[in-house]
């Protein structure tokens, strides 16, 4: 028993067909804004990439094909359904019509799994941010090293751009020399008994970048002997208010990469419902043309379907076709050529030649 089956007039298939040819010109379109998402994506990765420990590009690159696929399947799927206006002209399609369906589907598939990706995305990005971060700061002091004297420009950046100070906060600078030798005097007592102190004879104080400093914050930032109250008049470390960002760069850029990717997801999803949308009136347009063949009226009525029998048959029945469509025609197995009779007259004409 066929599911949602419906019945077609003529004037329906034609409307049906010319709205699907509408249609997928709308989904190339959208091909192209979900390609335009994915490289953006890609970009603003690129961006940080110096605060990453992994390559995460998978997703942007994911999003990427699916925009160039979704662009040529449908630029393809418009061509089908503009030539289902005619009868006569689907004949050319007809045998590629159910292997595009299928393969429509599982792309449809692939869609979905982009989306569900761009949510799960967030958890590798936490922990490339978490392992990125730390080593980028630890490599802040090294401007006179070839491949590691842009780091301090770009965490300089990224904190005034960001609003934020450390990975998780700015207590991670007190962990970490950020000043480098060559600007540290020897001279100075204080200096040398910090690096004698240390067991690694790292520089450690408990001073921050002035990246760090909160610009909206009305007094002088106060970036150097952060903990020590009585080095600064009118100050309180333990107090409510600091004059330095709270907010880690981790969760920063976590929380700004994670709504480009709840919205890059959302529009996927929506891609994803339009896409099989799409593919079941195709299906639907399809089956009845198929009928229509059958009865050999093209002005007649016809049904379409969305399954002709349960969902096991009809992916054994669809197996069959798509498995049968490279073989062969075989001239042996045809009932209607009589082999004795043409044997018979072939040598029949050889007599007369050879008298």
């Amino acid at each position: 028993m066929a599911i949602l089956k419906v019945t077609f007039t003529k004037t329906k298939r034609n409307i049906l067909a010319q709205a699907l040819w509408v249609l997928n010109w709308v989904s190339v379109i959208t091909g192209l804004t979900l390609f335009s998402l994915g490289l953006f994506l890609k970009v603003e990765i690129q961006k940080r990439q110096e605060v990453m420990t992994n390559e995460i590009h998978m997703v942007p690159n994911m999003l990427i094909g699916v925009g160039l696929a979704t662009c040529s399947i449908n630029f393809l799927g418009g061509k089908i359904c503009y030539d289902c206006m005619d009868t006569t002209a689907f004949l050319h399609w007809k045998l590629l019509m159910l292997p595009y369906i299928i393969c429509t589907f599982f792309f449809t598939l692939y869609i979905l799994v982009g989306a569900l990706m761009c949510y799960a995305m967030r958890s590798d990005l936490e922990e490339s941010l978490l392992l990125g971060l730390w080593d980028a700061m630890c490599y802040y002091k090294d401007t006179d090293i070839p491949g590691c004297c842009y780091i301090k420009h770009s965490i300089d950046l990224l904190q005034m751009q960001f609003q934020c100070c450390g990975n998780g906060g700015f207590r991670d600078w007190f962990h970490i020399q950020w000043v480098s030798h060559c600007y540290l005097d020897m001279s100075i007592s204080n200096v040398v008994d910090q690096l004698q102190s240390n067991v690694e004879g790292k520089y450690l104080t408990d001073a921050v970048p002035f990246t760090c400093c909160n610009v909206h914050f009305p007094r002088p930032c106060i970036q150097h002997q952060i903990t020590n109250s009585s080095a600064h008049y009118n100050y309180n470390y333990h107090g409510a208010e600091l004059n330095l960002n709270q907010k880690g760069c981790r969760q920063a850029l976590l929380q700004y990469y994670t709504q480009i990717m709840q919205f890059v997801g959302l529009i996927v999803l929506i891609m994803w419902l339009f896409e099989l949308s799409v593919l079941t009136c195709m299906h639907f347009l399809q089956t009845s043309i198929e009928n229509v063949l059958r009865l050999g009226d093209s002005e007649s009525e016809s049904d379409g379907w969305l399954l002709k029998n349960s969902i096991s048959e009809t992916v054994q029945h669809n197996f069959n076709i798509i498995k049968n469509l490279g073989k062969c025609y075989q001239v042996d197995d045809d009932p209607n050529i009589d082999v004795s009779s043409t044997s018979r007259q072939t040598q029949e004409a050889i007599k007369q030649r050879h008298p």
